[in-house]
C-alpha cells in the first residue's frame, strides 16, 4: 500500500503518530519555536536524554523517546540556516528529511510528522523549503515499506497552503 503523504495545520506536540520530527539546534538542548514547544511538552526527561546524545550536526538526525508526548519517538534533526541558497542549504535540508525517515523506519515507525524544518528562525523561505521537503519525502518513502503515513504539520494557514499546493501538484501523489 502506498504511503499516505498529507499536510495539516496543528500543534505537532499533540499528534498521535509514531514519531514527530524536531527542528532542533545543534546542541539538542531545546530552543525556540518547534524545538522549545517539543521540549516543554515532552517534559524534563527529554532534556536529560538529549544531553547524552552529544549534539547533532546539520543535516543529521538522532532519536529519543517521546516521553510525555503522544508520539513514541522524537527524531531530532538540525536544518541549515538560510544564507541565500548557495551554501549547500538544499542538500542539507534534503538530508534532514532522508535521515529522519530512515531513522523512523529503522525503529519500526509506521507514521511520522514533520514540521517545516529551517523556516522559522533559520530563515529558509517557506516556498523553497517546502519544495525540498515534498520532493524528498515523495522520493524517499518508496524505500521504506513500513512507513504508512507522512504528515507535514504546518504552524500557519499560509504554510499549509504552500504544502497542499505542492502535494496536489503531482499526479503520482499516493493517497
Amino acid at each position: 500500500m502506498p504511503t499516505r503523504i498529507h499536510a495539516l495545520q496543528a500543534d505537532i506536540t499533540t499528534l498521535s503518530v509514531d514519531a514527530i520530527v524536531n527542528a532542533a539546534n545543534s546542541s539538542l538542548l531545546g530552543g525556540g519555536g518547534v524545538d522549545g514547544a517539543i521540549h516543554r511538552a515532552a517534559g524534563p526527561d527529554l532534556l536529560h536524554e538529549c544531553r547524552l546524545l552529544g549534539g547533532c550536526k546539520t543535516g543529521e538526525a538522532k532519536l529519543t523517546k517521546g516521553h510525555r508526548l503522544p508520539a513514541k519517538f522524537i527524531v531530532h534533526t538540525v536544518g541549515p540556516v538560510w544564507r541565500g541558497g548557495e551554501h549547500g542549504e538544499p542538500a542539507l535540508l534534503q538530508s534532514c528529511y532522508e535521515k529522519s525517515l530512515a531513522l523512523a523506519a529503522q525503529n519500526g515507525c509506521r507514521s511520522i510528522a514533520f514540521p517545516s524544518i529551517s523556516t522559522g528562525i533559520y530563515g529558509y523561505p517557506i516556498e523553497l523549503a517546502a519544495q525540498v521537503a515534498v520532493s524528498t519525502v515523495k522520493a524517499a518513502v518508496a524505500g521504506f515499506d513500513s512507513l504508512e503515513e507522512v504528515v507535514f504539520c504546518c504552524f500557519s494557514a499560509g504554510d499549509l497552503h504552500v504544502y497542499e499546493r505542492l502535494l496536489n501538484a503531482g499526479a503520482a501523489q499516493p493517497r
